[in-house]
């Protein structure tokens, strides 16, 4: 599963695969939206140096997590990493779990690799593909400890909420791929989207929130999600976060 094919660089193709442009594409939910980045000197650096390590690349079949990390480990999936700042942390605090990440944006990728590099992380591997469809043919059922999705693109207006990620179809796939007493931890700064995502992961037969009703159904922050620096100019603002736990039962 790990690409140790070539010493070079990987180059980033122009399109990923499963994205827009891609003629391969035909899914109507992804798991981001297309956008322009310049990928500094650093984080191409890391792509020659560490990308090949781990860097994963699509197969289309299904994964052995042993195999990949080397070690047998609990797993946590997280979609749509940005530029890897939460991701880092929470890897560096949790060594003895394995964090399997998907991301598109290229620059996110390399900056992720980067601190990989820095910090001296072993314990993430990361597939630049849409994670819809590594979920649907490469994450076996009911094998993923944990889940993550943190500040998804909320979509604000009306009209485009249809595309936001969190969805009822979507969340059936994480949900059937958890191990039972696996967690999903969404976290949004738009409060719309909060109401959303905890309508949603209500409905699923197979989740159970771990909030009671006295926070509206919301999760105090868990310890391990740091405040990026985003989020605290948010707070400073005056914006609200709120996380979002369940577990499968």
């Amino acid at each position: 599963m790990i690409d140790t094919s070539s010493s070079n660089p990987p180059i980033p193709p122009a399109v990923p695969e499963g994205a827009p442009g891609d003629p391969s594409h035909h899914r109507t939910i992804r798991s981001f939206v297309r956008r322009t980045g310049r990928t500094t000197l650093g984080q191409a650096k890391a792509f020659a140096d560490v990308g090949p390590k781990f860097l994963l690349s699509y197969s289309g079949q299904a994964m052995d997590y042993a195999a990949v990390y080397q070690r047998s480990a609990p797993t946590i999936l997280e979609i749509g990493f940005g530029m890897g700042e939460a991701t880092a942390h929470i890897a560096a605090l949790m060594p003895e779990k394995n964090f399997l990440c998907c991301e598109v944006h290229t620059p996110g990728v390399g900056a992720l690799l980067k601190r990989i590099d820095e910090q001296a992380l072993g314990n993430i591997r990361i597939l630049q593909h849409d994670a819809v469809e590594v979920i649907d043919n490469m994450l076996p059922l009911a094998s993923l400890d944990g889940a993550h999705i943190f500040f998804p693109d909320p979509w604000h207006k009306k009209k485009h909420n249809k595309r936001r990620l969190i969805q009822a179809p979507l969340i059936a796939k994480l949900a059937a791929r958890l191990k039972p007493g696996g967690y999903l931890h969404c976290a949004t700064d738009w409060q719309p989207y909060a109401e959303q995502i905890l309508e949603v992961l209500s409905a699923e037969a197979l989740l159970q929130n771990t909030a009671d009703t006295a926070n509206g159904g919301y999760a105090p922050k868990p310890d391990y999600r740091p405040l990026t620096k985003f989020e605290n100019r948010g707070i400073k603002l005056g914006h609200g976060v709120w996380d979002v736990v369940f577990t499968r039962v």
